[in-house]
């Protein structure tokens, strides 16, 4: 008989619930985005979107529950992200999680948002089994791992200021491009786009650590075009989209694959919202054919914040011992060990 987990996630700016059979078999996965909302600013505001979360909740859950085909009396488990995000959404989602378990005695498990992006691969065919290393990369988080099992997370290396992502949404807010910034720069990258044309640095690709850095590399971009006109900007703006983009690619696929050499490792996953990049996807596979590496990285629609990876882990976690209690608390920074 399948063990049924139940996940919620709302750590940033996704209202999200998922019900999910044995840690792979995902029976629903509904996703509600605040893009709109959030649009006019050019990026996440905390407020709008803890706002957002109370409104949606219990419509998002609800809705996943009934596109699972499972009543809420036969789950087994309730998987919620603790942290790290905005404290603001993220007590929504773990209030809510505390309620249900408590009103239906269902065991509660505590998840962590950027271990459960890594496990997002569980959920895809033939998924690896550690030993191996995790790079995450998204609006909030850019950071490598050993992944030792499935709740033994050791941080390699992180960002020492800006993440990938939100590096992305500050440069295409410059540039004029809608939120989400990721998506827009890529298709502005494919316009013609000539990620040669400019030569823009490679932060802390010679750093001898695993770490990352991107304010560099966005001051850059912006001291490039510092008295440039508007219609200047305009013409070149696809050119200055792929040249930036490819920056990021450059430094992230490095830093992966020296992580990998000096592991003495060959599997590779790679998660969060900016591994849907089709660019960053493209060059991981090419260099992962070179290199003889494994490569996993979710479909696309696994890749942004969503609440089936957040089931996943809780199925593996519970599947370990581990029960969280109704005193655990939402947490804002990075996950490390």
């Amino acid at each position: 008989m399948s063990l049924l987990a139940f996940g919620i996630e709302t750590s940033c700016d996704e209202c999200a619930a998922s019900v999910v059979a044995d840690g792979k078999k995902i029976l629903s996965n509904v996703v509600a985005s605040q893009v709109e909302a959030h649009r006019p600013y050019g990026g996440v505001v905390p407020e709008i979107a803890s706002r957002e979360h109370l409104k949606k909740i219990v419509q998002v859950a609800e809705q996943a529950i009934a596109d699972a085909k499972t009543p809420l009396d036969d789950i087994d488990i309730i998987g919620v992200t603790q942290g790290p995000g905005l404290i603001g959404s993220l007590l929504v989602g773990l209030s809510f999680a505390k309620a249900v378990s408590l009103a239906r005695k269902i065991p509660l498990v505590g998840v962590d948002h950027v271990a459960a992006h890594l496990f997002a691969a569980q959920l895809e065919p033939k998924p690896p089994k550690p030993q191996f290393v995790g790079l995450v990369v998204s609006g909030g988080h850019t950071s490598i791992y050993l992944v030792n099992d499935h709740i033994d997370l050791e941080m390699l290396g992180a960002t020492k200021d800006d993440a990938a992502g939100e590096a992305f949404d500050k440069i295409a807010k410059f540039l004029g491009l809608p939120y989400p910034g990721g998506i827009s720069i890529e298709l502005e990258s494919q316009k013609g786009g000539d990620p040669r044309k400019y030569a823009l640095p490679r932060p802390m690709l010679k750093s001898g650590d695993l770490n990352f850095s991107f304010s560099g590399l966005k001051t850059a971009l912006l001291n490039l075009v510092r008295g440039w006109s508007k219609k200047r900007v305009g013409k070149e703006r696809a050119h200055l989209c792929a040249s930036f983009q490819e920056a990021v690619v450059d430094v992230l696929v490095a830093k992966s694959f020296e992580a990998l050499e000096k592991l003495k490792i060959r599997k590779l996953v790679v998660a969060g919202g900016v591994a849907a990049n089709a660019r960053l996807r493209e060059v991981l596979k090419m260099r992962a054919n070179i290199k003889n590496v494994e490569l996993w990285m979710p479909s696309k629609k696994l890749c942004t914040d969503n609440a089936a990876m957040v089931a996943a882990l809780a199925y593996f976690m519970f599947k370990e011992g581990i029960v969280s209690d109704q005193a655990i608390e939402a947490y804002s920074t990075l996950y490390r060990k």
